[in-house]
C-alpha cells in the first residue's frame, strides 16, 4: 500500500481547487448574498435550496440535511471516494505532483479503485475514437453520415470505434498498465474461455460521461447483420456506471440547461447528437433505461425548480414512445418544472427530423406544445368508447387521477372542466368535484390520488424542510406547492418577518396562522408568535432568531425557521414597498377566502332562511368585501 499523502501536498490541492468550481460541475449554484452561492442539495431531496457554498472560506454547508466542509469532502461524499483517491483525483486537475510518507511517489498500480476505473475508461474512449479512422470502421462512418453526423461532429461527442477482434482493447489496456482484475470490474471485459476478451466488438461506440465530465460507460450500436446482440449494447452496472444515475450529453448540456432553466429529454444518442448540432444545446437522453427519480434528481439540481423551468420530451411517436411518455408522467410530481411532450410530424425522432427536414425543424419541434399531463390524459381518453354510458364513466375513473395530480389549483380546476368536454359529460361540476375529491384525499393520506396511501407513509415530509428521521412533525396535510403563487407569497412573508422583521412589524404580529394555506408556514408563523413576534427581532436580530429557533416545537419546524432565516428573498430591492405587497397578498387572499365560505354560507341559508341570520351573514360578507377593495386600492395602507 502507498503510504500517507504528504500534508503540505494535500493543503496545496485544498487551495489549487476552489470549491465553487468543484461543486458547480454537479449542481446549478446561484448568488445567496454575501458572497455566498446557493443551489439544490446533492445529498438529500429537497425543494428550496438550503445548500450554501462560501468560496471565500472553501466550505460548503446544507442547512437541511446538515452535510458540511471543504472541498475534498464534498467530492468524497458525492462521488463516494476514499480520502486518498479524492486528493489524487483533485490534485490530477490541479496538475500537483502528490508526494507520500511512506514510498515516496505513488506508483500507477496503487491509484484508487475508482480513480483507476475512470483513467481505463479515458484511454478506452480515446483508443475507440482513434479506430473510428481505420479501414474496418468504414461501415461506423457510414452509419454516421448516413444519419447527417460529419467527422467533426462525431469528434465533437467522442464517438469511435471498437474492432471487430477478440481481444483488441484488452490487450491495448493491458499494456497501459491495467490488471485484468481492473478491465473485468471496469465492464470493457468480459471473461472468456482463454482469459478477459472485450466487451465490446465491431461496435459504433458513444462515451457515457457523469455531470463532472468523466468517461463512466459506454454505448455501443451494432452495425453488422451477423451481430446476433442486441440493437444497443451498454456498459453494465458497475462501481463508476448505474444506468439509472446517468444522462447521455448531461456534461455538454449541463451549463446551458442551467443557464436556460430548460432541459429537453431525448430517447437516444443520435437524437441528443442531432439536437445539439441543431442548436438544441440542453439535450440530454438516459442510457437504456427509462426516465425515473434519479434522473430527475440530476436536472432538478441543474434547473433550481424556479417556477419557468421547463422539461420537453420527445418520445417516437410510435406506441412505445406514448408508453415511455406515459412513465415519465408517473414521476412528473417530482419536478417543480412544468413539464411538455413534443412529437414530430409522422412520428420522427431528432435524428431523422434533422435529417429530412433540417435543424430549423429540431428546434421548432423541441417548443413546448402539449402538456405532459394533457397528453397522458388524451392517451388514456382514447383507450375507452365514450359512445356508451360505462365507456364514459370507465374513462373518468382512469383520468380523474391524473387531473388531481396537477399541481396548480387553477390549472387543476380548468383540465377538470376540459375532462367534461373530452368525455362528453353534460355535468362539469360532477367532474370538478370528482376530481378535486380524489385531490383532497390525495393530501390527506399522503398517497396517490387514486385515494391509496403510499406504503409506509402516513404523510408527505413538507417539502423545504430537513429530513431530520423518525421525528414526527408539527404539522400534517399536502406538501407545499412550488407552483403555487400563494405558498410562494406566504415563504416570502415569512422570510422577512425572520430576515427583515422592521419592514413587516405591527402589521405581521397581527396575522393569524390560519392566514396561511401551507401547514408547515403556519406552524413557522405560530413558533413567531410563541417567540414574542417579529417586533422583538426590530432591535436584536440574532437574539430574536434564537428564540424563535427555540420556540420550535420539534426539529422539522426548527429546520424550517433555519432555513427560511438564510434563504435569499426574492427581490434584489428589499424594502417597506416589497414588504408591503407581501403583507398585502396574504392578507388578501385570506379575506378572499372568508369571501368565498361566507357566500356559501348565504347561499345555504337561501331567501328563507332565518331573518336575523341572514342579516348577520350578509353584512359579514359586505364588510369583507369593503376590505378586500380598500386592500385592492390602497395596499399595506389598508392593512
Amino acid at each position: 500500500m502507498a503510504g500517507r499523502i504528504n500534508d503540505d501536498d494535500v493543503k496545496a490541492v485544498r487551495d489549487a481547487v476552489p470549491i465553487d468550481a468543484v461543486v458547480s460541475e454537479y449542481l446549478q449554484l446561484r448568488s445567496a448574498g454575501g458572497g455566498n452561492l446557493k443551489g439544490l442539495c446533492p445529498f438529500h431531496d429537497e425543494k428550496s435550496p438550503s445548500f450554501q457554498v462560501s468560496p471565500s472560506k472553501g466550505l460548503f454547508h446544507c442547512f437541511g440535511c446538515q452535510e458540511g466542509g471543504d472541498t475534498i469532502a464534498f467530492v468524497m461524499k458525492i462521488d463516494h471516494l476514499s480520502f486518498s483517491e479524492t486528493v489524487e483525483r483533485l490534485a490530477a486537475r490541479a496538475g500537483i505532483t502528490l508526494r507520500y510518507e511512506e514510498g515516496g511517489y505513488n506508483p500507477t498500480h496503487q491509484r484508487g479503485e475508482r480513480i483507476r476505473l475512470i483513467e481505463a475508461h479515458k484511454a478506452a474512449a480515446a483508443y475507440y475514437a482513434g479506430q473510428l479512422a481505420g479501414a474496418e470502421a468504414e461501415i461506423g462512418r457510414r452509419f454516421l453520415a448516413e444519419r447527417g453526423f460529419d467527422q467533426a461532429a462525431a469528434e465533437h461527442f467522442g464517438v469511435g470505434y471498437s474492432p471487430a477482434g477478440w481481444d483488441h482493447l484488452t490487450r491495448y489496456l493491458r499494456g497501459k498498465g491495467f490488471s485484468d482484475k481492473e478491465l473485468i470490474l471496469s465492464g470493457l471485459s468480459q471473461d472468456g474461455r482463454r482469459g478477459p476478451i472485450d466487451r465490446f466488438r465491431g461496435r459504433l461506440m458513444w462515451p457515457i460521461r457523469d455531470v463532472g465530465g468523466d468517461v463512466v460507460g459506454f454505448g455501443a450500436r451494432r452495425l453488422r447483420d451477423d451481430d446476433n446482440g442486441p440493437k444497443y449494447l451498454n456498459t453494465p452496472e458497475t462501481p463508476i456506471y448505474r444506468k439509472s444515475q446517468v444522462l447521455y450529453g448531461i456534461d455538454l448540456a449541463k451549463k446551458d440547461i442551467a443557464k436556460a432553466s430548460r432541459a429537453v429529454v431525448v430517447e437516444g444518442y443520435t437524437d441528443v447528437m442531432a439536437c445539439h448540432l441543431a442548436g438544441v444545446t440542453t439535450a440530454i437522453a438516459t442510457c437504456g433505461t427509462a426516465f425515473g427519480g434519479e434522473h430527475i434528481k440530476i436536472l432538478r439540481r441543474l434547473l433550481m425548480d424556479n417556477g419557468s423551468a421547463r422539461v420537453i420530451f420527445t418520445f417516437d411517436g410510435d406506441a412505445a414512445g406514448q408508453k415511455a411518455a406515459l412513465r415519465a408522467f408517473e414521476d412528473d410530481q417530482k419536478f417543480a418544472a412544468e413539464t411538455y411532450i413534443a412529437i414530430a410530424p409522422d412520428g420522427m425522432d431528432p435524428c431523422e427530423l434533422r435529417l429530412v427536414k433540417g435543424d430549423d425543424a429540431v428546434r421548432e419541434l423541441v417548443e413546448p406544445r402539449t402538456p405532459l399531463f394533457e397528453f397522458a390524459l388524451r392517451q388514456i381518453v382514447g383507450r375507452y368508447d365514450l359512445e356508451t354510458p360505462a365507456g364514459r364513466a370507465a374513462a373518468l375513473d382512469e383520468a380523474a387521477p391524473i387531473v388531481a395530480r396537477i399541481k396548480n389549483v387553477a390549472s387543476q380546476h380548468e383540465v377538470a372542466v376540459e375532462l367534461a368536454g373530452m368525455l362528453g359529460i353534460l355535468d362539469t361540476q360532477f367532474v370538478v368535484k370528482r376530481v378535486a375529491q380524489l385531490a383532497r384525499w390525495a393530501r390527506e393520506r399522503g398517497g396517490a390520488p387514486d385515494g391509496r396511501a403510499r406504503p409506509g407513509t402516513g404523510h408527505r415530509q413538507p417539502a423545504g424542510s430537513a429530513a431530520l428521521g423518525p421525528a414526527q412533525p408539527s404539522f400534517t396535510g399536502p406538501a407545499l406547492n412550488l407552483r403555487s403563487p400563494a405558498h410562494r407569497t406566504e415563504r416570502e412573508l415569512l422570510k422577512l418577518a425572520l430576515q427583515y422583521p422592521a419592514l413587516v412589524s405591527p402589521a405581521f404580529d397581527a396575522y393569524g396562522a390560519d392566514e396561511f394555506t401551507a401547514p408547515p408556514y403556519a406552524s413557522v408563523r405560530r413558533t413567531i408568535a410563541e417567540a414574542g413576534g417579529a417586533a422583538q427581532g426590530v432591535d436584536n436580530a440574532p437574539d430574536y432568531l434564537a428564540r424563535v429557533r427555540e420556540a420550535a416545537s420539534d426539529d422539522t419546524v426548527r429546520a424550517l425557521v433555519t432555513e427560511l432565516a438564510v434563504e435569499a428573498v426574492l427581490t434584489r430591492a428589499v424594502d417597506e414597498a416589497y414588504a408591503g405587497e407581501q403583507l398585502v397578498q396574504v392578507r388578501l387572499r385570506a379575506v378572499d377566502r372568508r369571501v368565498r365560505e361566507v357566500q356559501g354560507s348565504l347561499a345555504r341559508l337561501g331567501a328563507h332562511g332565518d331573518p336575523e341570520r341572514l342579516a348577520a351573514v350578509q353584512n359579514e360578507l359586505w364588510v369583507l368585501q369593503q376590505y378586500a377593495q380598500s386592500l385592492r386600492n390602497q395596499g399595506a395602507d389598508a392593512l
